[in-house]
């Protein structure tokens, strides 16, 4: 097993990226969403690696220091999905099944829908296909009531010190769950109080727009999502299958909160495995994996 962490330049911008399992393993991509880091899929990690999966974990456009540009359009959901495209590029990393979670998973269906010769399979957790979240926001009053926290992240400045007022006593709340380890949501808070870090993970949220048109998704995919989410109710979730061509798989996780990868890394890794294993392309690499893990 190779356990660390690389920086990787992609043009000006260099990313930090953990990694764990052998060299020469099918590689995951894995994709962090708000306010956390690639430190979240730490308990994913390894049960991937012993499936004999080489994952890699950016801390995304914004979250890693050396990848932070100060202008909101950077965080447009194109240029985030051509940023990940080369980031993927420069790890020598041509295709991957991808795996990513809340604003990740934005970003992993944006790769999917516009670069599907680069993604083998799709594992979203959270947040569903874009046309599927945006139609139940503007059809269904819990989605809309569930969303309404983003207002407050479009006002810059005033979301900033919302949410870092009183030792981030508000972005601590928010990770607040079952298995969200303590010492982690330090790192993020840590990280997110750097000049200039806050602002540059919640423009994710000022660049969004409704314009952007992500296709049906035609490779592999399942969606998981959790009963006790939040910020994504039934109905937004259920409407993710219409937005995928491709073999589909829906994995509800009673009981669990947003922090899917967290509170249940357990079930999100068999349902990442499952997924590769099932993937029309998956390899002898990943299924011995899988019998070998028992998680197939």
């Amino acid at each position: 097993m190779a356990v660390g962490m690389l920086q990787v330049d992609v043009g000006d911008l260099t990313f930090d990226v953990r990694t764990d399992g052998p060299e020469d393993g099918p590689p995951v991509l894995l994709l962090h969403g708000f306010p956390e880091t690639s430190l979240s899929w730490s308990a994913v990690t390894p049960l991937l690696a012993e499936a004999g999966l080489r994952t890699y974990a950016p801390d995304q456009l914004g979250y890693s220091p050396g990848a932070r540009p100060g202008e909101v359009d950077a965080y447009a959901l194109t240029n985030l999905v051509q940023v990940t495209a080369d980031l993927m590029t420069a790890l020598d990393v041509p295709v991957a099944d991808v795996v990513g979670h809340d604003w990740g998973a934005n970003v992993a269906w944006g790769l999917a829908g516009w670069h599907p010769d680069r993604v083998r399979t799709l594992t979203a957790v959270s947040v569903p296909h874009p046309t599927a979240y945006t139609l139940a926001f503007r059809a269904d009053p819990e989605q809309k009531e569930r969303s309404a926290y983003i207002k407050l992240f479009w006002q810059a400045g005033k979301a900033e010190e919302v949410l870092l007022a009183d030792d981030a006593r508000r972005l601590r709340r928010m990770l607040d769950a079952p298995g969200v380890p303590a010492e982690a949501v330090d790192v993020y808070v840590r990280q997110l109080s750097a000049p200039g870090a806050l602002t540059a993970a919640l423009n994710w949220y000022r660049a969004m727009s409704s314009a952007t048109r992500v296709d049906p998704v035609e490779v592999p995919t399942t969606y998981v999502w959790s009963d006790g989410d939040v910020a994504v109710g039934r109905i937004a979730a259920e409407a993710c299958a219409d937005q995928v061509t491709g073999d589909y798989r829906f994995v509800e996780l009673p009981g669990v909160s947003h922090w899917v990868p967290e509170q249940a890394p357990e079930d999100l890794a068999r349902a990442v495995l499952d997924r590769i294993a099932r993937g029309a392309a998956s390899g002898p690499t990943a299924g011995a994996g899988l019998a070998r893990n028992g998680l197939g």
